[in-house]
């Protein structure tokens, strides 16, 4: 079994980002288990400062949940023309310690939906470069970056052919990348 841990960019119940991540769970093919990572809006905002014996527990949680995880899916929408904080404060905490996180050498991808002209693509690439220095081993570009507005239908993620083939695109090839790295 391959696990593949999605990290939702909005901490909204409701959101479109999260949608996403459910779809992921719903299409992921046979042998792959899709998680969608829980606690991110209690993990307080990364401080070497108590990142030492006393980290908190929220914090440790994410990083067992990435541990656990053989690759990761970002699924953000953009903030402000770039990546939400509590998506960069989970790949802070994952990221140490120093070339021991737990994001170290992990396949990454990221893809998400926005209501921006672009459909998040500078969050989706903010998030694939912090995730790069932080360790992980992320794709070049974003595996889909979708304006929620030019959406048809009722909108919702499994109604959206493009979004459905981004989704099964990133999980097929997060899947390749994680047995290789357990092959090599």
């Amino acid at each position: 079994m391959t696990t593949v841990l999605a990290l939702v960019g909005s901490l909204r119940a409701d959101s479109t980002n999260r949608k996403i991540a459910e779809l992921a769970q719903k299409i992921a093919p046979e042998g792959v288990e899709v998680r969608i990572g829980t606690g991110l809006g209690d993990v307080p905002f990364y401080n070497e400062d108590i990142d030492g014996d006393d980290v908190p527990a929220a914090a440790v949680a994410l990083r067992e949940q990435v541990a656990a995880a053989d690759a990761v899916l970002l699924v953000t929408p953009e903030y402000n023309g770039g990546l939400p904080a509590v998506l960069k404060n989970a790949i802070d905490w994952a990221s140490r310690p120093y070339g021991q996180g737990s994001l170290t050498g992990k396949p990454v991808a990221a893809l998400g939906a926005t209501l921006g002209a672009y459909g998040g693509v500078w969050a989706h690439e903010d998030s694939l470069k912090s995730a790069k220095i932080a360790g992980g081993k992320p794709h070049e570009t974003p595996a889909g970056s979708f304006k929620v507005g030019a959406w048809t239908g009722t909108g919702h993620p499994e109604e959206q052919p493009e979004v459905v083939e981004a989704v099964t695109n990133a999980l097929t090839t997060l899947v390749a990348e994680a047995k290789a790295s357990v092959a090599a």
